[in-house]
């Protein structure tokens, strides 16, 4: 284990493998994809029920919520520490905005039940202490902490305390931040913990993402890595697949035009369908790194070049250039030997288009 000296903390593994609800998450296995609802029911129980069969229909792997109340995130003020300057919530309140992007607690245990009726999970992320508890009482499979959370060292250290997979996005994060937050869970027994590359910006300029990042994050924490990604389009998240991110966090909405705190940078049903579609793709093409050929690719060998008689040979007569060549398909000798054979005695007549073969000559 190594010290880090930023802030005293030791650096251990955590695990390559565990459990999200019924899916394994891991290095071996696909991508996670989770469709992040956030505030796009725009506040209509109803919408939010279409919003999880979209994701199931776009091939979404879980339904992520957010358990908050705009008192446990901010305070009812408008003096200028609390106002939000440029960007989609220009002009609001930080105590508004969560007001209006908030879901309603009553309704997070029935659509956790519907997402896992569809074959889905369903998680949120918890932003108090209040928050942990309603979701322990759900049985919720995992816990994600915001970007704007990975500083609050007694919430993180309440949900690592529950043993359940940890999910940190680290948006806002220093590096010393990060550390401090794996301490604290490995203090509290839970090494079930994924590191999430994140941009706190929406939506986020492609310049600023820095996916590079990823590979750096999991072998810096020995952890699992993923991607929370507020870009528009999905070229982001499928350049990460290769980089070896397990996991995929987006924003699902029905339509932008709905508007919505998040509406802006969500993606669109059909867009998330085909995002999924292009990971599973990469996943595909990916392979393993290892010099070996596929079975249709050894078949494919006998198309490669060899040395073949191009000129009708009479026995005691010479090879030549001009009647022995590499050319395809691969069933002569390996054109390695052409120097070899060349002014060699033919033993036998040899008929042009014959593959030249050990014991033909001498």
């Amino acid at each position: 284990m190594k010290k880090c000296r930023s802030c005293g903390g030791m650096r251990g593994s955590m695990k390559k493998e565990f459990q999200i609800g019924k899916r394994t998450i891991g290095e071996n296995h696909p991508v996670f994809c989770v469709a992040e609802m956030s505030g796009n029911h725009l506040k209509d129980y109803g919408r939010a029920v279409e919003i999880i069969h979209a994701a199931k229909e776009a091939g979404a792997d879980a339904v992520k919520l957010q358990t908050y109340t705009a008192d446990s995130l901010s305070l009812n003020c408008d003096n200028e520490y609390f106002q939000i300057h440029g960007g989609l919530w220009d002009g609001m309140t930080e105590y508004k905005l969560y007001e209006e992007a908030s879901t309603p607690w009553e309704w997070q245990p029935k659509l956790k039940a519907l997402a896992e009726s569809l074959g889905m999970e369903c998680f949120s992320s918890p932003f108090d202490a209040a928050s942990v508890e309603f979701m322990k009482d759900c049985d919720m499979p995992a816990y994600k902490v915001a970007s704007y959370e990975i500083n609050d060292i007694p919430l993180i250290r309440k949900i690592a305390a529950l043993h359940k997979p940890v999910i940190l996005a680290t948006g806002i994060a220093h590096l010393e931040d990060i550390e401090r937050a794996m301490r604290v869970c490995r203090e509290e027994g839970n090494d079930e913990v994924m590191l999430l590359k994140c941009v706190s910006a929406y939506p986020t300029p492609y310049e600023d993402i820095n996916l590079s990042m990823i590979p750096t994050l999991a072998k810096t924490f020995d952890c699992l890595a993923g991607l929370s990604d507020h870009s528009m389009g999905s070229a982001v998240a499928v350049g990460a697949v290769p980089l070896g991110i397990r996991m995929v966090e987006k924003h699902l909405t029905l339509r932008r035009a709905d508007g919505g705190p998040d509406g802006a940078f969500s993606m669109e049903p059909e867009e998330f369908r085909e995002m999924v579609e292009h990971i599973r793709i990469v996943e595909k093409a990916l392979g393993v790194s290892a010099y070996a050929l596929t079975e249709k690719q050894e078949k494919e060998r006998s198309g490669s070049r060899s040395l073949f008689v191009v000129r009708d040979i009479r026995a005691g007569e010479k090879l030549t250039p001009e009647n022995i060549r590499s050319i395809r398909p691969g069933h002569g000798l390996h054109t390695m030997y052409y120097e070899e054979v060349l002014g060699k005695t033919a033993q036998q007549d040899i008929e042009r288009g014959t593959p030249l073969a050990w014991g033909m000559f001498r």
